[in-house]
């Protein structure tokens, strides 16, 4: 199976060793998207406004792998103070429609740039 870096100027370039997405098969494995906006700076809070950058950086970053929102299969999402879970919530419902995809949301003591949120994802092609 081909491993291929999948990489877009509309959302923040990688902060580190890894890339934004690895197209592998019919699979898009999306790296972490904290609320940093395409050039680098971090949005700041409240977490709804957070929560709306990471989002709009993991839809460009699975438009630039081939596939789209409505295809994400499992997302990961970390936040450095579970009271915004409820917002985070709410954001999410304007980005995904049923059958939503599988989620786990974790507790985190900190990530990088003073994000308040991270979201990864797993994605169909």
């Amino acid at each position: 199976m081909s491993r291929d870096a999948v990489m877009t100027d509309e959302a923040p370039a990688a902060i580190g060793p890894y890339s934004q997405a690895i197209r592998a098969g019919t699979l898009l494995f999306v790296s972490g998207q904290i609320p940093l906006d395409p050039a680098g700076e971090l949005i700041p809070g409240p977490i709804a406004d957070q929560a709306r950058q990471a989002l709009d950086n993991l839809a460009a970053v699975v438009r630039a792998g081939g596939s789209d929102l409505g295809r994400v299969i499992k997302l990961t999402v970390y936040l450095t103070d579970l009271s915004g879970f409820a917002a985070v919530n709410a954001v999410m419902s304007e980005y995904f429609q049923p059958p939503y995809p599988a989620r786990a949301v974790v507790g985190v003591a900190a990530l990088p740039r003073g994000a308040m949120i991270e979201i990864d994802a797993v994605c169909q092609i």
